[in-house]
Parts: C-alpha cells; sequence; structure tokens
C-alpha cells in the first residue's frame, strides 16, 4: 500500500532544498511574485481573493528560516513498495505510482535548477512516440512550478500550475493594460462575463499549446543530438545559457507549436503566444512580433505562416552553428555564440541563412 502522507513529505522536502539553493536566481520581484503564489497555493487560497498581507510576511520570514536549515541537505531517496528510489529516476517511481493515480517527475529546468512534483494522474496519452502525463491537484511542488516539462521520452504537463501561470499573466495584465496581444487573448474567452468558466476553458486551450511547445522540444533533441545538453551545462548560469534556451524554445515553435496552432486556426493561443514571446526570445527574434502585429492588424495569417516555414530553416542552422562553435572552442565558445546571437552585429546577420536547409 503507498503511503501518499509519507512520499508527499518527502518529495516536498526535496522541494525546499532545491528552493533553498536557488531562490537566488531570481530577481527580487519575480522572488516576491512567486513567493506570493506559493503561498497561495499552499494556503488553498482561491485565485480571486487578495492574500492577507501580514500573514504573507510571517511566513515569508519562517520559510526563508526553514530554507537556511534546509541548504546544505542531501535530497532524500523515495521509498516506495520498500525500495529507496534516487528523486530523478522519474521512471521507476512512476512504474509504482501510474497505476495507483498518481504521477512524478525529478529533472532540472533554467540554470540547473533541480525541479520536483507529485500530483494525481488526470490524464495519460501516446504521441508521436511520446508519452504525455497531464496531471491535476499537486501535492507537492518547489517555488517554481513549470507547467510543462519534457524528459526524456515523456512529457509532464501539470494543469494545476498551467492554471496558475494563466492567473499569474491575467494578474499582470491588469496592473498594466499595455500588452494588446493578451487583451486580445483575453477577448476571446469573454473573461468579462464568467471569470472561473473561462479560465477553465483557457487552461484547456493552453494545455494542448504546451503539449505541442514539448513536442517540438522534442523534435529539435532529435535533430540536435544529446551534445546540445552538454553545452547548457558548460554555460550554465550564463548569458550564452539564456541565448542558447531561447534559441531551442524558437526552433521548437517553428516546428511544432505554431504550425499546429495556425493549421488549427486557435486564434486564441496565437493570441497568447506572442502576449508571452518576450525577453531573450523576443531579443534575439523580433521579426516574430513584427509578423505578429501585421496579422493583427491586416488579418493576414500568410505573414505568420512565412515565418514559420523561415524560421524553421533559420534557427534549425543557427542552433547547429552554436554547436559547432562549442564542439571547437568548448567552454571558450561563450564569448563567440553571445555575439554570433546579439541582434545587429555583423556575426548576427551571418547566422541568418541564405538557403534553406535540409530539415
Amino acid at each position: 500500500m503507498l503511503n501518499l502522507g509519507q512520499l508527499v513529505n518527502t518529495v516536498q522536502k526535496n522541494c525546499h532544498i532545491s528552493d533553498a539553493r536557488h531562490a537566488g536566481d531570481f530577481t527580487l520581484c519575480i522572488f516576491l511574485l512567486k513567493m506570493r503564489e506559493f503561498f497561495r497555493w499552499e494556503n488553498d487560497i482561491p485565485f480571486a481573493r487578495d492574500l492577507p498581507r501580514e500573514e504573507v510576511g510571517v511566513w515569508l520570514q519562517e520559510r526563508e528560516g526553514l530554507w537556511s536549515d534546509l541548504e546544505e541537505s542531501p535530497f532524500e531517496s523515495l521509498l516506495l513498495e520498500g525500495r529507496q528510489l534516487d528523486p530523478f529516476d522519474a521512471d521507476s517511481v512512476n512504474r509504482e505510482l501510474i497505476p495507483q493515480g498518481y504521477v512524478y517527475s525529478g529533472g532540472y529546468g533554467r540554470f540547473s535548477k533541480p525541479h520536483f512534483f507529485l500530483g494525481s494522474l488526470l490524464k495519460k496519452e501516446k504521441r508521436a512516440g511520446y508519452t504525455i502525463y497531464i496531471s491535476a491537484c499537486e501535492y507537492a511542488r518547489d517555488l517554481e512550478a513549470p507547467p510543462a516539462m519534457l524528459q526524456g521520452k515523456t512529457i509532464y504537463v501539470r494543469q494545476e500550475s498551467v492554471r496558475r501561470f494563466l492567473w499569474e499573466k491575467i494578474e499582470e495584465w491588469r496592473w498594466n493594460r499595455k500588452n494588446e496581444a493578451m487583451e486580445r487573448a483575453l477577448d476571446c474567452y469573454s473573461f468579462d462575463l464568467d471569470v472561473n468558466s473561462a479560465l477553465e476553458r483557457m487552461t484547456e486551450n493552453e494545455t494542448e499549446a504546451m503539449i505541442l511547445h514539448e513536442l517540438g522540444e522534442g523534435l529539435a533533441g532529435e535533430k540536435l543530438g544529446d551534445e546540445w545538453h552538454r553545452m547548457i551545462t558548460a554555460f550554465s548560469r550564463s548569458k550564452a545559457e539564456i541565448m542558447i534556451r531561447a534559441v531551442r524554445d524558437i526552433l521548437a515553435d517553428c516546428l511544432s507549436t505554431l504550425p499546429a496552432l495556425l493549421a488549427a486556426n486557435n486564434t486564441a493561443s496565437l493570441h497568447f503566444y506572442f502576449a508571452n514571446f518576450t525577453g531573450m526570445r523576443k531579443h534575439l527574434f523580433p521579426e516574430a512580433m513584427a509578423a505578429y502585429q501585421d496579422w493583427a492588424r491586416e488579418n493576414d495569417i500568410g505573414v505568420l505562416r512565412k515565418l514559420v516555414d523561415e524560421g524553421q530553416h533559420r534557427w534549425l542552422d543557427t542552433a547547429r552553428t552554436l554547436l559547432s562553435l562549442y564542439q571547437d572552442k568548448g567552454q571558450d565558445a561563450a564569448a563567440a555564440i553571445e555575439n554570433l546571437l546579439e541582434p545587429g552585429t555583423e556575426s548576427a546577420a551571418c547566422c541568418q541563412p541564405k538557403t534553406a536547409s535540409n530539415l
């Protein structure tokens, strides 16, 4: 019999250890926003209800004290069926949990931060050679809860985290309504009529978009090979890592996410995609936002199709160029990669192919 309470406690402790080691990765503003939502999750507070400020402040101090105690602690093994399992061996853990209606993942994200979660299994799918687990209620999670992750040939989609991610984006827009793409996305769901129903419809729609992105990550991985992951590890916590991850994200979306959304004429998800096309991706690929604005203004879907077709070749060539630099220079390639990708430089212009690659 599964001792769910014991398992939840162990997974959550590992989440706390990861947070203790990596809380400093965030800017102060992002850290406080994530902590507020973490408090909301731990206390099961509805999205529409304001958080009690004094309680959040006391909880924040207590959490930082807990992290201080745990920062040097090793991750704990998971006890299942009388065996001690490595917390990063998600496949072995899930062989025990999936038949009982639960799902677990343990892997690494940005800046090599470990991510763990345990939740109830909502759905299992097979698509394009990948196993997709969609979870509902989450019993254990860390501060940063990625809504979807690819690990090997398995995709984990956390609908509770998808819902929370969407709510955070909605709240951000309500504070600063300058994001026209976000306004268009929300208009597709009629949030002004029924917030809860609209949020559920948006969650279902964006769950599919996230699956498409992770499938694109898988396709990109098949084209780029294992050397790509070694390159990311070599440049951990650097601007080069952020750039490299952005290149692969763009490639994944050109290979899978955007073609599928365009084929389905999924207007709501297209608006939401470009509402969140920010940071390094926008910095490296400003043409994407220009094409979106043309589409929004002229209603000509052809500009987006052209963007995607050209983007598949351009970003695959760019990714392969980064790999070549890494293979030639090793860890000394960071400066060359940054120079190559920086928009407006001669090197950046050279990495945009004049002819199509063989996909």
